[in-house]
């Protein structure tokens, strides 16, 4: 695969990323998620060392979900970026006889 079909699948995932996080169903089911877990960690009982260790797993979990989501937006960003400026010098080579 070329680096630019590299940068082009980055920037449509990017894409699908963006319509994720902007997706209020699942910004309620994150949101929805760690208040749950964040309540039954908060009402575990202090011999639950083992509960608490797996509702505290939970949370991050759903908090590296959202990053992964926010990192993929933010790499695609970049990749389109290149892909512009890759346009860009292709065509003002083309317009100036540099092949």
């Amino acid at each position: 695969m070329s680096d630019e079909q590299k940068l082009q699948e980055a920037a449509s995932t990017a894409v699908r990323a963006q319509a994720l996080i902007e997706n209020e169903l699942l910004a309620e089911a994150f949101k929805e998620l760690e208040d749950n877990y964040t309540g039954a960690w908060r009402a575990s009982t202090i011999d639950d060392v083992n509960g608490r260790e797996k509702l505290f797993l939970a949370i991050n979990i759903v908090g590296k979900v959202r990053d992964h989501l926010t990192t993929i937006l933010t790499n695609g960003k970049l990749a389109q970026a290149e892909l512009k400026e890759l346009a860009q010098t292709a065509e003002r080579r083309k317009r100036f006889g540099i092949l």
